[in-house]
């Protein structure tokens, strides 16, 4: 059976009189919303606990994932009428993909919506560490005018910057330094980037090489079984005492406990963190305490445009219902690996 007959199904059901039904994890904008409501019945549920929503999905054709909560093996074998999983943003790794393409269920995403939100994020941590904002903002509400003695900020032109991953995130990363401050752009990557090599002079190296010849290096990778713990203690040990990392990926693909300690040591100069092996991050974490650091709460791609386009999942989750194959079909190489498996 192909991942199309579960939407076919969908679809027969619709015109046989039910109406399909989504289920929100979270909220998302409202012309999502809006687009949704047009063929289906939109529901939301407080509790994301795995038990909880086995509950609620027996009946319902589509399911929307934000960054809470999880779509696992046993929540899609608890939705016999399951046809779409939507990730509303690029990463997937709370939905169970292996088992959704197993189960013939489309998983979709939104893997351009974020990119320029989050590039513009990662560039303004650059800022706001390499001239000492944040540090120098809290001392000037404390009263303390003298602070300007003593935050020396650091310019940004003709640094290299070392992009950890080169896909849409960090292309985008790269364009504006390159074109801002005029950086030196080195990657580290398992795929090559030729164009953007010819376009802005970038040079892909091994990742030691990266982190030790980088003055700011930025994260821009998927969490994957491969990518978890990249960033540890020995890489963290080659980077330049006066050199910033820069994490808008997954917490996980950091070793927190390895960067706490570069950074209370003084090894690398500081860090902009978006993201946490932890999140919500608890207020008692020792990052928090530290001047050389600037954290948000894993907010970078939320901006209004970026919310908007990754709530246009609802048009994939609408063509999967109508039984149309959607554009940003996440498991489509795994369907083709599980047929030529089988037929094999």
């Amino acid at each position: 059976m192909r991942l199309t007959e579960n939407a076919n199904r969908a679809g027969k059901a619709s015109v046989e009189g039910r109406p399909f039904r989504v289920l929100l994890y979270e909220p998302i904008h409202a012309d999502g919303i809006t687009l949704l409501s047009e063929v289906a019945e939109v529901r939301r549920i407080e509790d994301l606990s795995e038990d909880a929503v086995v509950q609620q999905v027996s009946d319902v054709d589509g399911i929307i994932v934000r960054a809470l909560g999880k779509v696992t093996a046993r929540i899609m074998d608890a939705a016999p009428k399951l046809a779409v999983v939507a990730r509303h943003g690029a990463g997937v790794e709370n939905i169970d993909v292996a088992a959704a393409t197993e189960r013939h269920i489309y998983v979709v995403n939104t893997p351009e919506a974020n990119a320029e939100s989050v590039a513009e994020h990662c560039v303004g941590m650059m800022l706001a560490l390499a001239k000492r904002i944040v540090v120098a903002d809290r001392a000037l509400r404390q009263g303390r005018w003298n602070a300007r003695n003593t935050y020396t900020g650091r310019e940004l032109l003709g640094r290299t910057l070392g992009l950890v991953g080169m896909g849409r995130i960090g292309q985008r990363v790269a364009a504006i330094c390159h074109a801002a401050f005029q950086m030196t752009l080195l990657y580290y990557d398992v795929t090559s980037y030729p164009q953007i090599e010819t376009a802005l002079g970038a040079r892909r190296v091994a990742l030691a090489d990266l982190m030790r010849e980088a003055d700011i290096v930025s994260v821009h990778v998927p969490l994957l079984s491969q990518t978890r713990g990249l960033i540890g203690a020995q890489e963290l040990a080659c980077m330049k005492p006066t050199a910033l990392l820069l994490n808008l990926a997954r917490g996980a693909v950091v070793d927190e406990p390895a960067l706490l300690d570069a950074l209370q040591r003084g090894s690398i100069a500081g860090a902009g963190l978006d993201v946490f092996a932890e999140e919500p991050l608890p207020a008692s974490s020792p990052l928090l305490r530290l001047d050389n650091v600037v954290v948000t709460p894993h907010l970078a791609a939320i901006t209004e445009e970026a919310l908007w386009r990754m709530g246009m999942v609802a048009r994939d989750v609408i063509s999967v219902l109508q039984g149309a194959e959607p554009q940003y079909w996440v498991n489509r190489w795994r369907q083709s690996a599980l047929d030529a498996a089988r037929s094999g």
